[in-house]
């Protein structure tokens, strides 16, 4: 019931999404790009942050200061709200690049004046491919002892959340699934998904350590 405007980097994805009322095409990373991407809007949704891109844009450049570019549009548009989706423990992990900079846009956010919302996902289903592609081939290599758990969230589930969370005026809020599940769990069921034999391998975790 909301009139949506989507900010696109190309024309061509326009068809990745439905019941959108108006495109904006811009570069977030460049200021000029998206002047005016804000006009007449009341509540701004940023999930702008780097995933897989391989075009030498560095966490700073979009986490941080792609952010900040739209929350100046936002701020010269007197919008009502801004809500932010940052990561699970960003905020206590800021020792690390990727939450470094998106945390330095909290901050930013936070000092702003306007109205926020910072949320923490807990991963999405899109991050448990790993898992997929390895029981794929039939076996899944887990760093620890696999009882490590999370909760992933679905995309579209996230999203109903930001929205209430917007309506309810939330400040700062983790969310993630309503399914508890140990790295273990995942891995069986990765594998059952392929019709594969229970076949998972646990790593010293000082190899993951070292590796990095």
């Amino acid at each position: 019931g909301y009139w949506v405007r989507v900010l696109i980097r190309k024309e061509a994805q326009k068809n990745r999404f439905k019941e959108v009322d108006d495109f904006f095409v811009g570069q977030i990373t460049e200021p000029n790009s998206i002047k005016g991407i804000t006009a007449d809007i009341d509540w701004v949704f940023s999930t702008v942050g780097i995933t897989r891109q391989k075009d030498g844009m560095t966490y700073m450049d979009v986490d941080y200061q792609g952010n900040s570019n739209l929350l100046k549009e936002a701020l010269k548009d007197k919008i009502e709200a801004f809500q932010y989706i940052s990561a699970i423990n960003g905020d206590k992990l800021r020792q690390l690049k990727i939450f470094e900079a998106k945390e330095q846009f909290v901050d930013e956010l936070k000092n702003s004046g306007i109205t926020y919302c910072v949320l923490r996902p807990n991963g999405f289903f899109s991050d448990m491919k790993d898992f997929l592609t390895m029981a794929k081939a039939g076996r899944v290599d887990l760093f620890g002892d696999g009882k490590f758990k999370l909760n992933p969230i679905h995309g579209e589930d996230l999203a109903k959340v930001c929205v209430e969370k917007m309506i309810e005026g939330v400040k700062e809020e983790t969310v993630g699934g309503i399914d508890i599940l140990t790295q273990n769990e995942l891995a069986e069921i990765a594998l059952k998904a392929w019709q594969k034999p229970i076949k998972i391998s646990h790593l010293p975790d000082w190899t993951r350590r070292f590796t990095i």
